[in-house]
């Protein structure tokens, strides 16, 4: 029970981290310039007429800022964000109660949307499109239908597998956006910022040496750079330089490419035990001691987007590139 109350206690503070260092406007939002301009227009637009904003989609990897861009609609617009998550929906009472609070303009963010119940995604259909849902009320031959008329909303979904996503729920969404993953310069502007807030100096060298290895997302250049911030409140008058970040980066096991401790465990696998591949995921995971949905979600689309690893319809196969990281011949 202590570990439960330990473990809550850290994600509790960890959330409390992210949320201080997120930007609360487009102004302070850095990168996904062409996002960033579409919702830009898309809010001006829908105030100018006195509408709420159209229902929003964004999918990409995790950590690339789809939480923060939907509080900053909702800054944007003036409304309160009521937030939940695609799995914590798992009937259709979970919806009803959570749209029949909602007041006019309201934004209703679902993060991970492709892991609804398919029955509390069907009623998103008529809530999105006709601001109404039908409630079945008693059973068997009692059994009927009351329609509930909902205010006008707007629904925001983020979701990192948008293939998963029912054809008809992903055509309600009148603005898809997709975000990718940031440049070091980019995210170097965020360490930044993210140092000014955590009342830590950092030179020019320090920020892109933390941007580089952050595998072009925020979410992770921010972490980093709470780990540094340790080493350098320690060890150097709390200012990070270049060999600051290099130095407490190196204690991370964390490589000038971003490579972690566990990616160079897979690369290892494959070209070491394997030959090179082609393997199957089970057998790495097996290997390295993960599961594979999280070598499939978390570690590959790094280690494929870089260059290390190849899927093919035998298995994983590592590139030239993975050889050469490991100081191996192929």
């Amino acid at each position: 029970m202590n570990a439960e109350r330990q473990s809550d206690e850290l994600n509790r503070r960890n959330s409390a981290f992210d949320n201080s260092l997120r930007p609360v406007d487009f102004d302070g939002f850095v990168g996904q310039r062409k996002v960033r301009e579409r919702l830009m227009l898309a809010v001006e637009a829908a105030k100018a007429r006195g509408e709420p904003l159209d229902h929003v989609l964004f999918s990409g990897p995790p950590g690339l800022g789809k939480t923060t861009l939907s509080y900053i609609l909702g800054e944007a617009m003036g409304v309160r964000v009521k937030t939940t998550s695609g799995p914590v929906l798992t009937k259709p009472g979970d919806l009803a109660g959570l749209l029949t609070s909602l007041e006019p303009g309201d934004i209703v963010f679902i993060d991970e949307i492709h892991r609804m119940a398919k029955t509390v995604e069907e009623y998103l259909y008529s809530a999105m499109e006709d601001f109404a849902i039908d409630i079945m009320l008693d059973q068997g031959p009692n059994a009927r239908s009351v329609r509930l008329d909902l205010p006008r909303f707007t629904l925001v979904g983020a979701t990192t597998r948008i293939g998963l996503i029912a054809a008809p729920l992903r055509a309600r969404f009148g603005l898809v956006n997709r975000l990718d993953c940031y440049e070091p310069h980019e995210l170097a502007e965020i360490v930044r910022r993210s140092a000014a807030k955590l009342n830590v100096d950092i030179d020019d060298d320090g920020a892109l040496e933390i941007a580089r290895r952050s595998r072009g997302t925020p979410r992770i250049a921010n972490n980093l750079l709470r780990r540094v911030r340790d080493y350098a409140q320690v060890r150097s008058g709390n200012f990070i330089t270049g060999d600051v970040a290099k130095t407490s980066l190196g204690l991370l096991e964390i490589d000038p490419n971003g490579l972690d401790e566990m990616d160079v465990r897979i690369l290892e696998t494959v070209c070491v035990k394997f030959g090179g591949g082609p393997v199957g995921l089970s057998t790495i995971a097996v290997s390295v001691g993960e599961e594979p949905d999280t070598i499939e979600e978390a570690y590959e689309p790094f280690l494929i987007m870089e260059g290390y690893l190849e899927r093919t319809p035998k298995g994983r196969v590592a590139t030239a590139l993975a050889f050469e990281r490991l100081g191996l011949e192929k």
